[in-house]
């Protein structure tokens, strides 16, 4: 019933990641699971509460999915570069593989440093923090950086400087046997084909950073200067999206734009629905956070390529399926 052995792998993981970015310098900071705000991710839906207090009042209140929103308040106040291993919370997801509605999320900010930076911080601490007796093939290989540029063209066969389009995009789905609706989003399109075929084709046998993501997919990540795409990266390992991470934006008319953009499409996707409409932070855009790269990491994911499986499910002392299953 309880895997107690797994239990002590994540012990023993938990505690090398400290070890090694405390050993680095770096501060662990522990912050709210609980916020009235939070950054408007149409993507991601959020768990909602009601804090009821007689003298205060009642409000909304909401379940992190990342402590991003607390995190770059420290980094503006000059915490300098920090970490966190902490309970995040994403509602509607499925359920056993490589979901659970709670999981363990590792996030580090590094001051100083861009998204380049991060992909050999992330290399290194991944290797420093190894499990004792535990030696997969992945872990042995070189880790493969390749741009969405490359992975697009090698995998499905679209080129991304044409597909600023959403004509070719469209054109290059129904070619690829897909069937993107008449007015599908651009998101929608590119991440159909994304999902399909590039994804699954990533190499398995090695860690996979996979660089410069499109424009037009918002995130608080810097533009870069190589065209329309994104200082971003996402890591695979055998084939299971572990990590992210952004150049982060500093530009407060950038993160103006995005609050407003991103919050007012969040309002109307979810508008006469049951899903939580998070207020965005109203002080986030003003907040002047240093040059820094931020990656935020699925350490249950990262158990289960560790002990070579494919679902995160048996490593859950308790998982919500089968709380939900008694």
């Amino acid at each position: 019933m309880y895997d107690f052995a797994a239990a002590r792998k994540r012990s023993e993981l938990l505690m090398n990641i400290r070890e090694h970015f405390i050993g680095k310098g770096y501060l662990e900071v522990s912050t709210p699971s609980l916020s009235p705000y939070l950054i408007p991710e149409p993507t991601i839906k959020a768990f909602g509460t009601r804090f009821i207090n007689e003298f205060e009042g009642s409000r909304d209140l909401y379940l992190i999915p990342s402590p991003e929103i607390f995190m770059k308040k420290l980094l503006a106040a000059g915490s300098g570069s920090i970490f966190q291993i902490s309970s995040c919370f994403r509602n509607a997801e499925q359920l056993g593989d490589v979901h659970n509605p709670e999981f363990t999320m590792l996030e580090y900010y590094t001051v100083g440093a861009d998204d380049r930076d991060s992909i050999d911080i992330t290399i290194e601490m991944i290797e420093k923090t190894k499990l004792r007796g535990i030696d997969p093939e992945w872990l042995r290989n070189k880790p493969l950086i390749i741009s969405m540029h490359e992975a697009m063209m090698k995998y499905a066969g679209v080129d991304m400087d044409k597909a600023e389009s959403i004509d070719y995009l469209r054109a290059e789905a129904l070619r690829l046997g897909l069937n993107p609706g008449e007015n599908e989003s651009w998101d929608d399109t590119f991440n159909r084909i994304f999902l399909t075929y590039t994804e699954p084709s990533l190499p398995k046998d090695r860690e996979v950073y996979l660089t410069d993501y499109p424009d037009r997919i918002a995130c608080l990540a810097k533009h870069s200067e190589k065209g329309p795409t994104k200082k971003r990266w996402e890591m695979y390992i055998n084939g299971i999206e572990i990590a992210n991470c952004y150049d982060e934006e500093t530009d407060k008319n950038e993160t103006e734009k995005y609050f407003a953009e991103e919050w007012e499409k969040l309002r109307e996707e979810r508008s006469g629905t049951e899903e939580a409409i998070p207020p965005a932070d109203p002080s986030f855009s003003s907040l002047d956070i240093p040059q820094s790269s931020g990656g935020a990491m699925g350490l249950d994911r990262l158990l289960a390529v560790h002990l070579g499986l494919n679902s995160i499910e048996p490593l859950l002392l308790f998982s919500l399926s089968d709380m939900l299953r008694q």
